[in-house]
């Protein structure tokens, strides 16, 4: 309770030097209408739901009207043995590739980010090298290396020869696939890993260093798991783009999914349904791959929610 002396709280004044309220006698108290909430009204998304829906019914109705896309051959192919075979490989491919990738670009980040310039400067080199020639050119040039090396052997210096072979046996589709893709793409990958690592603060390592932590100690147990929540989504993306970039390896004779559907259609002419078929396995491979990849970022970045 106030006393006549203390400051009202609002005006600032003693409570003695407020005006009372007068009322008349009897007379009802006002009492102030209701308050409606009126939602705002958001026209122009119902304009752009509009015309996207009817963008997406003319493009239905030209796909399914139009019977040059021969959705009969479409589905005959969908899950043929040869189609699904080259899925398989295009699968496979992706795995093998994005996992040497991954391993390479770590080695190569740590380089770049080492204080010994012969390691930074190698891994500039390399990164500088790949990302700046056409990866189809390298996949040609690992599927062709015999021309400049038709045979390769195994030695140590002052010894002699332990093994030697033919350089055509040893580059097969298989190899020049993974060389000429995992080499590329450890290039792209090695910047992702150096600006993850490079968002952890510096007193994160200089704690580390205090502490008497080895440099791949502080790597393993305090940087890397603070980076990998910014390494995890353009990784996925680079998985993505793999999986796409494997039809590459059609032009050097490698039975992946495109090269499957081109192989069909050459001896049937069915060129439209048989890419077709391509289009839609890839899209179901790209849409598993996201869902692997929200759930990842989900779990690494659990510990950021609210």
């Amino acid at each position: 309770m106030m006393t006549d002396n203390q400051p009202h709280p609002r005006l600032g004044l003693a409570q003695k030097d407020v005006p009372p309220r007068t009322q008349p006698s009897g007379a009802p108290q006002p009492v102030p209408p209701p308050l409606s909430v009126v939602a705002p009204r958001y026209y122009g998304r119902w304009v752009s739901l509009l015309v996207a829906i009817v963008l997406v019914a003319m493009v239905a109705h030209s796909m399914i009207t139009n019977p040059n896309f021969a959705w009969g051959t479409v589905g005959k192919y969908l899950f043929s043995p040869t189609i699904l075979e080259g899925l398989w490989v295009t699968v496979w491919l992706t795995g093998v590739i994005m996992a040497l990738a991954i391993v390479l670009s770590i080695a190569l980040a740590v380089m770049r980010l080492s204080h010994n310039p012969l390691l930074a400067g190698f891994s500039r080199g390399y990164i500088w090298f790949f990302r700046g020639t056409p990866v189809l050119v390298q996949l040609i040039f690992w599927y062709n290396l015999a021309a400049l090396y038709p045979t390769f052997s195994v030695s140590l210096p002052f010894m002699p020869t332990l093994y030697s072979g033919s350089m055509n046996d040893l580059i097969t589709p298989w190899t020049a696939a993974i060389l000429g893709l995992g080499l590329n793409e450890a290039a792209y990958m090695a910047e992702i890993i150096r600006a993850g690592i490079s968002s952890v603060d510096e007193g994160q390592q200089e704690a580390a260093r205090a502490l008497g932590m080895q440099k791949v100690q502080w790597l393993k147990r305090i940087i890397l798991p603070q980076a990998v929540p910014f390494i995890i989504p353009p990784t996925g993306n680079q998985v993505i783009g793999m999986l796409k970039s494997t039809s590459l390896v059609s032009v050097i004779s490698l039975s992946d999914l495109l090269y499957s559907a081109q192989a069909i259609y050459s001896r049937t002419y069915e060129n439209i349904p048989l890419l077709i078929v391509a289009c839609i396995w890839y899209l179901v491979a790209t849409t598993g791959l996201s869902a692997i990849q929200s759930k990842i970022e989900r779990y690494f970045q659990k510990g950021k929610r609210r």
